[in-house]
C-alpha cells in the first residue's frame, strides 16, 4: 500500500503508523471509577481505570487471503491485528476469543493449519512470518527475514509442519518449522514468473501439487513427477493480448484430483482440468456488470460453491452442473472482499437429516445430475453451512446459508488507524471516531455498533470535533483535503474549508461557547479561526507546524495552541492583534496536544514528543508541574471533569496513565492497549467512560432535589460509578418495582430489559404497528420426499371412503403435512393435536423455524421454550414463557369440569417456574458477556431482587448494589449488608497517596449502615494502624471501649473461657497478637473433632484475620502466622467449594499444601488428606457438571463419594441466595492482547482485567482475586498481607 509522506508529522506515514498494531483501529473504551459511599460527597478515590468495551477493527481490503476458518473458529485480519472469533456452544453464538497483534506492518495473508485447529500462520509487509497458537494465545515460531515481502502464504497440505510463501514474482519458499529438516528451501520449479502472483493453492489430496494465479489471468501448475505448466489456461478472450485480468479466486475441487475452479475479475468463473489443460465449464452471470471477487466450495454439498461479487455484496449459490447461479442474495451494498465456508456447522445444529449418503470418490460434476423426477430447482436446496463474509468496507459477518440469515455481523469497523475520538456533548452514548481510512464513524457505546458513517472517502482524517448542543454535525480535518462539516442527520457534507491549501489539518476545534466559530491548525504554521460559513476571523502565524489547539472552557475568546517549535501559545480573540498573549516554553521536543482544564480556570496541560506532560498556570505565567513517566511521545490528553486535578494521558509507549496533577503522582497505568494511543474522548453527563462521568451538573441537580430525594441521590451516585450500558435500565426497573407510574418511564425503556408486566404489552403494540405481517408458511419442510403417484391415488380413495385417518397418514408419508392437518380434525381433535405434535417434533429435529406455530397451536409451551433455548434465542424463549404465564396460550383442558381449575393452577405454577428458568438463563448469558448490570436487570424484571443483588455483587458493582439495595429496602437487606461490608474492606486497605484517615472514617460510616454492626466495627478498629490516641479516637467513633478497658475485658473473657470475646477484645488492644494463640488453638481443636462444620470455625478465623498487618508480620509471630495462613487456606478451599468458585478450589488446596510442606507448623491437617479431598471434589463435581457432548469420564470411586459427602456435611449451604458461581467483572470477556500476563494460580494466560499481587510481579485475574479475597483474605503469596481487589 503506497503511503505518502505527511509533512509535519515528522516521519513517513508507515513509520508514523508504527502503532499499527490492532489498537490503532480498534477502540478501547475504559472506565475510570471514583469510589465512595452514598453517605458522603463523592471522594476522589481513584480505583483502577478498567476497560469496559472494545470496538473491533474491520477487515482490511488490501490483501487477498485475509480471512480463514477452522472448526468452530474463524479469523480475519485488520491492517495490523488478527481477530479470532470462536463459537460459544452453550449460547450458539460467535464471540471474540483473541486478538493477535504481533505484526508491526500491514498483514498480507493468513492461513489456518489443516491438521491442527489451534494454529495458524500469518505474514506481514516487514518480511515476517509468524506461527501463532490460538488456544495458548502465543507465538510458536517466527521467521523474520523472508526474502521479499510474503504476499501470499499457505500451509503445505500433507507435509507436516511446513508453510509456503511467495512474493509477487516468486520464487516459492517452503519453511519447515520443526524436525530434522527444519529451515527454508526453495521450490525447484516455482520461480521466474512473467506475471505477478495473486494467490496460490496447494492441492488438499495430491501431495505436492500446487497452482498459482497471476495478474495476467493465467495459471501456473506444478506437481512432482510432471512437467511444469507455467502461464497456461488464460481466459480465451485474452489470448494474444497484453490485457490484464487478475485471478481473484482459485480453489481445487474437493472431490477431484484435477478439477479447479478459477475466477478472473472480468472474465468470470471457469471449471478447468489441470491435467488436460482444458476448460470444462464457463459459468454465466445474470448481468454483464457482475464481477467475482471471491469463491468457496461448500463442504458436505457436493458440486456446490458460492461466490461474492466485487461491486455489490451479492452472494451467489452455484452448482457445477448448471452454468447459471441457483440463487442470489444481496447481503450488503458494498462489494465482497473474502469468503470462507466453515467446514463444521455449529455443534448444536443437527444437519444430519440433510446430508444424503454419497460416494465421495467421484468428481463433483458426476454427482450433480438431479434425479429425473425432480424439477431443477427442487434438486438444489440451499446448502447447510455458514459462510464467513468479509466486505470492502471492513464489514465482517457469518451468514447462515440454510436459514438465509446473519448469525453474526460486525459492520462498518474502521480498517485503518483511528486518530481521534470524541463523545457527543448532549448524548454520551454516541462516540465519533476519525480514521486514516477516510471516514468518520459514530458508534453507540451500549451496543458497540456503528450507527452512522460519513459519506465518501476524505483521504486521511486526523481530527474531529462535534458541534455544540444538539446541532448534530461533526467538523473534520484531513491530511490533504482541508476541513469539512458533516451533517449527520442529512447524511452529507454541508461545508468545506480550504484556507490551508494541501497542508494537513492536524486539529479542528468547534467552539462550545460560541457555536459559530471553528478553529483549525495545520502543517502550514497557521491556526485559523473562522465562522461556520467560512468567513476568516483570525490567522495566527507560528514559526513551524501547529499540531494542537483547544478553546478555553471558561473564556469564549481564549484559545491555546501547541507547536513544533516546542512552545505553547495562548491567543485572545477579542483583540485584533495576531500576537499571542502568552508563550510557554519548557518542552524539549514538539508539542502535540493542549487541553484547558474544565474545572480550574487558567490551568492547561500540554503533551509533547519529549514524553512529558506539563501543567501550566495561565494566571501565574508558569509551569506548575511536569508529569514524567511515558517513554515515548504523548498524544492523548484528557482532564477528568469531576475531579479537578485528575488528568489522563495516552502515549506511543502503548500505555494510558492517570495522574494526580497536584504532586505529579501517577495513580494508575493501563497497559492493555496494544498500540500507540492517539486521543482520548470524554463523555459528559453520563456514566464514566474513557475516564469521566462528567458533571458539574450532578452537584447542582442533587442540591436542587427536595422531598424524597434520597433515592434520586443514590441513583445519581451509582450512575457515576457503574460502567455504561445497563445502570439506567436497572434504575427504571427499580422504579417499576417501587410502584412508579408507567407514564414516567423514559421512551427508550422498551429497548432494554423490561419488567415482566410490560413485556407482552409492548410486544403486542409492536406487532400491531407492523400492519403487514408476512404469514409463515406451514409444512413443506426440508428434504423433499419422493412424490409417488400411486400413494396419492390411494390416499384420494381412502378420503372418498371416509377413512380420514388413513388419508392423513398417507399424506404425512408424502410430506404433505398441511393437507393432512387440514382434515385431521375430522378424525378427532385429539388426533389432530397428536399429528401437530409429530410435525413439531420433526421440525425441531430439522432446526426449522416453522415449528413455532405448531407448538403454539397445541399449547406445547415447554417444547417451544426448549427449542429456543437450545438455539441460544433466549429473548424469544422469555417472551413465550411470559405469554404462557399471563394465560395467553391455549393449553389442553381435561374433560372433567371440576378438574379444570386445578389443572390451570398447576399450569400457572409450571409457567412461573419456566419464566424464572428462562430469565436465569438470559441473565447468565449477559453475565458471561461481562454485563453484570444487565444480568441483574433480568432478575429485577421478574422481581427476583435477591438474585439481582447477587449478580451485581458477583460483577463487583458494589456501589450500584448498595445504592439499589438501599432504595429497595428490606427485600434486599441481606445482600446490601454484604455489599457494604465488601465496600468497607475496599476502603480499609486503600494504598494511594490520599490521606488514609478519610478512608478509615468512610469504612466506619459504611459499616454503621448495617444493623447489628458491632462485630464489623470491631474488625475495622482491629485492622486500622495508629498510636494509642488515634486508636482510642476511632474506638470512640465506633462506640467501642478504649484500649485500656479492652485489655481488662479480654483478660476477664479469657478467665471465663469465652474464647470469641477474648479474641475480640485482645485484637482491640495495642498487642493484638495475644489473640492469635487463643484463636488458633480453638480452631485446631475444632478441626480435630469429627463433627465440626464451617460455621463453627469461620467466625473465629474471620475475626483473627483482621489483626493489624504490621503486628502479624512480627518475627515473634511467624509460627502462629504460618498456622493462621494454613488454616485459612484450608477453610478458604471449603468456602470456595460452597460458593462454587471452581477456578480457585485447586489453587487454594495447592497453596495450603505448599505452606504445610515448607513451614514448620503443628496443625491437624495432612498433605495426603488435602490431595484426597481435592481428588474427590474433582471426581464428584466432574460427573455432575458433565455436558452431553463431553466424553464419558470415570465415575467417582466409593471412597471418593464418601470423602465428598463428608466435605458437604461440613460445608452446609451458602446462606446468601445467588452467590454461588464465579465472579465475572465488566471486561472479563474482552481478550487481552499486547500485555500478556500468566496467572500464578493457574499457569494460564489471563483474559480480562489483571490483578497484581504485593510483589508487583505476580499476576492473577481480577475475577480470581475477588473470589480468593471473599474466601481467604490473605494473599496467595503466603506473606500474610491482606488482599484488596474490590
Amino acid at each position: 500500500m503506497q503511503r505518502a509522506q505527511h509533512q509535519g508529522l515528522g516521519r513517513t506515514h508507515s513509520a508514523y503508523l508504527r502503532h499499527h498494531m490492532h489498537g490503532s483501529h480498534s477502540l478501547h473504551l475504559g472506565c475510570c471509577r471514583s469510589s465512595s459511599p452514598p453517605t458522603l460527597p463523592i471522594l476522589a478515590k481513584m480505583a483502577q481505570v478498567k476497560q469496559v468495551g472494545l470496538l473491533a477493527a474491520g477487515c482490511q481490503p488490501w490483501n487477498k487471503d485475509v480471512c480463514a476458518a477452522s472448526g468452530d473458529r474463524f479469523a480475519y485480519c485488520a491492517t495490523l491485528a488478527i481477530y479470532i472469533y470462536q463459537l460459544d456452544h452453550r449460547y450458539n453464538e460467535f464471540k471474540l476469543r483473541a486478538i493477535m497483534s504481533e505484526h508491526k506492518k500491514t498483514i498480507t495473508a493468513i492461513s489456518w493449519c489443516p491438521h491442527n485447529h489451534d494454529v495458524f500462520a500469518s505474514a506481514s509487509a516487514d518480511n515476517l512470518v509468524i506461527i501463532w497458537n490460538v488456544a495458548e494465545q502465543k507465538v510458536v515460531a517466527k521467521l523474520d527475514s523472508t526474502k521479499g515481502i510474503p504476499a501470499s502464504l499457505s500451509w503445505c497440505w500433507n507435509a507436516g509442519d511446513s508453510v509456503a510463501f511467495v512474493s509477487h514474482r516468486g520464487p516459492l519458499y517452503i519453511w519447515t518449522i520443526s524436525g530434522p529438516d527444519g529451515g527454508i528451501t526453495v521450490h525447484k520449479d516455482a520461480h521466474s514468473f512473467l506475471s505477478d502472483i495473486c494467490l496460490f493453492r496447494w492441492h488438499p489430496q495430491k501431495k505436492g501439487k500446487v497452482v498459482f494465479g497471476h495478474t495476467d489471468g493465467s495459471l501456473s501448475i506444478f506437481q512432482p513427477g510432471s512437467k511444469s505448466q507455467k502461464h497456461v489456461l488464460r481466459p480465451e478472450s485474452l489470448e494474444g493480448t497484453d490485457e490484464e485480468d487478475p485471478v481473484t479466486a482459485l480453489e481445487w475441487d474437493p472431490l477431484s484430483t484435477d478439477y479447479l475452479l478459477v475466477a478472473n475479475l472480468h472474465n468470470g468463473i471457469r471449471l478447468v482440468d489441470s491435467e488436460s489443460l482444458s476448460c470444462i465449464t464457463v459459468f454465466n452471470f445474470p448481468s454483464a456488470a457482475a464481477s467475482v471477487q471471491c469463491l468457496a466450495w461448500v463442504h458436505g454439498a457436493p458440486g456446490m460453491f458460492i461466490t461474492g461479487d466485487s461491486q455489490v455484496g451479492v452472494l451467489r449459490i452455484w452448482n457445477v452442473s448448471r452454468t447459471t447461479p441457483l440463487d442470489n442474495f444481496k447481503l450488503k451494498k458494498t462489494g465482497f472482499h473474502g469468503l470462507h465456508v466453515l467446514s463444521s456447522p455449529p455443534k448444536s445444529k443437527s444437519f444430519s437429516s440433510q446430508s444424503p449418503n454419497k460416494n465421495h470418490h467421484m468428481s463433483s460434476t458426476s454427482e450433480a445430475i438431479p434425479p429425473p423426477t425432480l424439477t431443477q430447482n427442487q434438486a438444489f436446496s440451499l446448502p447447510p453451512g455458514h459462510a464467513v463474509c468479509c466486505f470492502m468496507d471492513g464489514g465482517v459477518g457469518l451468514y447462515d446459508m440454510g436459514a438465509k440469515k446473519w448469525d453474526f455481523l460486525r459492520d462498518l469497523g474502521h480498517v485503518e488507524t483511528i486518530f481521534d475520538c470524541k463523545f457527543k456533548p448532549d448524548n454520551p452514548d454516541l462516540l465519533a471516531t476519525a480514521s486514516f481510512d477516510g471516514t468518520i464513524k459514530v458508534w453507540d457505546i451500549n451496543t458497540l455498533t456503528a450507527v452512522y458513517t460519513s459519506p465518501g472517502n476524505e483521504g486521511v482524517i486526523y481530527s474531529l470535533s462535534w458541534a455544540p448542543g444538539d446541532l448534530n454535525c461533526i467538523a473534520g480535518g484531513t491530511s490533504r483535503n482541508g476541513g469539512f462539516i458533516w451533517d449527520i442527520s442529512r447524511g452529507k457534507m454541508i461545508t468545506r474549508f480550504s484556507e490551508h491549501g494541501k497542508s494537513g489539518i492536524f486539529c479542528i476545534a468547534w467552539s462550545h461557547k460560541d457555536s459559530k466559530r471553528i478553529a483549525t491548525c495545520s502543517g502550514d504554521g497557521f491556526c485559523i479561526i473562522r465562522t461556520i460559513d467560512g468567513k476568516v476571523l483570525h490567522k495566527y502565524k507560528h514559526p513551524a507546524a501547529v499540531f494542537g489547539c483547544d478553546w478555553s472552557q471558561n473564556n469564549k475568546d481564549m484559545i491555546a495552541t501547541g507547536c513544533e517549535d516546542r512552545n505553547v501559545r495562548v491567543y485572545y480573540l477579542a483583540t485584533s492583534s495576531d500576537q499571542p498573549l502568552k508563550v510557554f516554553s519548557g518542552h524539549t521536543a514538539k508539542v502535540f496536544h493542549v487541553r484547558w482544564s474544565p474545572l480550574r480556570e487558567g490551568i492547561l496541560c500540554s503533551g509533547s514528543d519529549d514524553g512529558t506532560v506539563r501543567i501550566w498556570d495561565y494566571t501565574q505565567d508558569a509551569c506548575i508541574n511536569v508529569l514524567s513517566g511515558h517513554t515515548a511521545p504523548v498524544r492523548g490528553l484528557l482532564w477528568n471533569t469531576e475531579i479537578p486535578y485528575l488528568l489522563i494521558s495516552g502515549s506511543w509507549d502503548y500505555t494510558i496513565k492517570v495522574w494526580d496533577t497536584r504532586d505529579g503522582t501517577c495513580l494508575d497505568t493501563v497497559y492493555d492497549h496494544g498500540a500507540d494511543v492517539y486521543d482520548r474522548g470524554v463523555e459528559t453527563g453520563a456514566s464514566p467512560l474513557l475516564c469521566g462521568k462528567v458533571s458539574r451538573d450532578i452537584k447542582q441537580e442533587v442540591d436542587k432535589l427536595s422531598g424524597n430525594s434520597r433515592e434520586r441521590k443514590l441513583r445519581w451516585f451509582s450512575e457515576c460509578l457503574s460502567p455504561p450500558g445497563g445502570s439506567k435500565n436497572l434504575w427504571d426497573l427499580v422504579a417499576v418495582i417501587k410502584g412508579q407510574d408507567d407514564s414516567l418511564l423514559p421512551q427508550n425503556y422498551c429497548k432494554g430489559i423490561m419488567h415482566m408486566k410490560h413485556l407482552i404489552r409492548f410486544k403486542m403494540s409492536k406487532a400491531q404497528e407492523l400492519t403487514t405481517v408476512k404469514m409463515s408458511k406451514f409444512g413443506g419442510g426440508i428434504g423433499a420426499p419422493s412424490k409417488e403417484e400411486r400413494l396419492k391415488e390411494a390416499a384420494e380413495i381412502h378420503l372418498r371412503l371416509g377413512q380420514i385417518q388413513r388419508y392423513c397418514e398417507l399424506m404425512v408419508e408424502l410430506g404433505e403435512w398441511d393437507k393432512a392437518l387440514s382434515v385431521a380434525p375430522g378424525v378427532s381433535m385429539r388426533y389432530w393435536k397428536k399429528l401437530m405434535q409429530r410435525r413439531a417434533d420433526q421440525l425441531i429435529q430439522e432446526e426449522n423455524n416453522d415449528v413455532i406455530p405448531y407448538c403454539i397451536a397445541t399449547g406445547d409451551v415447554k417444547k417451544l421454550v426448549k427449542f429456543y433455548t437450545s438455539r441460544g434465542q433466549l429473548q424469544e424463549a422469555l417472551l413465550v414463557a411470559q405469554a404462557a404465564w399471563e394465560g395467553n396460550m391455549q393449553t389442553s383442558q381435561p374433560s372433567t369440569s371440576n378438574g379444570t381449575a386445578h389443572f390451570e393452577g398447576n399450569n400457572m405454577e409450571d409457567y412461573n417456574e419456566l419464566l424464572h428458568e428462562v430469565s436465569k438463563e438470559l441473565s447468565e448469558w449477559y453475565f458471561q458477556n461481562g454485563c453484570a448490570v444487565q444480568a441483574a436487570c433480568c432478575h429485577l424484571a421478574i422481581e427476583d431482587i435477591e438474585l439481582a443483588m447477587a449478580y451485581l455483587i458477583r460483577g463487583n458493582e458494589l456501589e450500584l448494589a448498595v445504592s439499589m439495595g438501599t432504595v429497595l429496602g428490606e427485600c434486599a437487606a441481606q445482600a446490601t449488608h454484604y455489599a457494604l461490608e465488601l465496600l468497607a474492606r475496599k476502603c480499609m486497605t486503600v494504598t494511594t497517596c490520599f490521606p488514609s484517615l478519610g478512608y478509615r472514617d468512610l469504612a466506619a460510616e459504611l459499616l454503621m449502615m448495617i444493623p447489628n454492626n458491632e462485630l464489623h466495627l470491631v474488625k475495622l478498629c482491629a485492622f486500622c494502624p495508629g498510636g494509642t490516641a488515634e486508636i482510642n479516637d476511632l474506638h470512640e467513633k465506633c462506640s467501642l471501649p478504649g484500649v485500656e478497658e479492652c485489655i481488662q475485658l479480654a483478660q476477664a473473657a479469657e478467665t471465663e473461657g469465652n474464647t470469641f470475646e477474648s479474641i475480640k477484645y485482645y485484637l482491640l488492644t495495642i498487642e493484638p497478637e495475644k489473640a492469635l494463640p487463643i484463636g488458633i488453638h480453638y480452631v485446631k481443636e475444632q478441626i480435630s473433632s469429627s463433627s465440626w462444620t464451617l460455621d463453627s470455625v469461620c467466625p473465629f478465623l474471620d475475626l483473627l484475620s483482621y489483626i493489624r498487618t504490621e503486628r502479624l508480620l512480627l518475627h515473634k509471630c511467624s509460627e502462629l502466622r504460618n498456622e493462621l495462613l494454613i488454616l485459612y487456606g484450608y477453610i478458604g478451599a471449603l468456602l470456595a467449594i460452597r460458593r462454587q468458585y471452581t477456578s480457585i478450589v485447586p489453587a487454594l488446596y495447592e497453596y495450603t499444601s505448599q505452606l504445610l510442606k515448607r513451614r514448620e507448623v503443628c496443625v491437624p491437617l495432612k498433605i495426603e488428606q488435602l490431595s484426597e479431598e481435592l481428588d474427590a471434589w474433582r471426581a464428584c463435581t466432574r460427573s455432575l457438571n458433565k455436558s452431553a457432548e463431553e466424553l464419558p469420564c470415570t465415575p467417582p470411586s466409593k471412597l471418593q463419594q464418601e470423602v465428598y459427602a463428608t466435605l458437604l456435611s461440613r460445608i452446609k449451604e451458602e446462606p446468601l441466595k445467588g452467590m454461588e458461581g464465579p465472579d465475572y467483572v465488566t471486561g472479563s470477556n474482552l481478550p487481552s492482547h499486547s500485555d500478556v500476563h500468566i496467572s500464578c494460580l493457574t499457569g494460564l494466560r489471563i483474559q480480562g482485567p489483571v490483578f497484581f499481587l504485593e510483589d508487583g510481579k505476580s499476576a492473577i485475574s481480577l475475577n480470581d482475586a475477588l473470589m480468593w479475597a471473599k474466601v481467604n483474605p490473605f494473599s496467595p503469596l503466603g506473606t500474610g498481607i491482606r488482599l484488596n481487589p474490590f
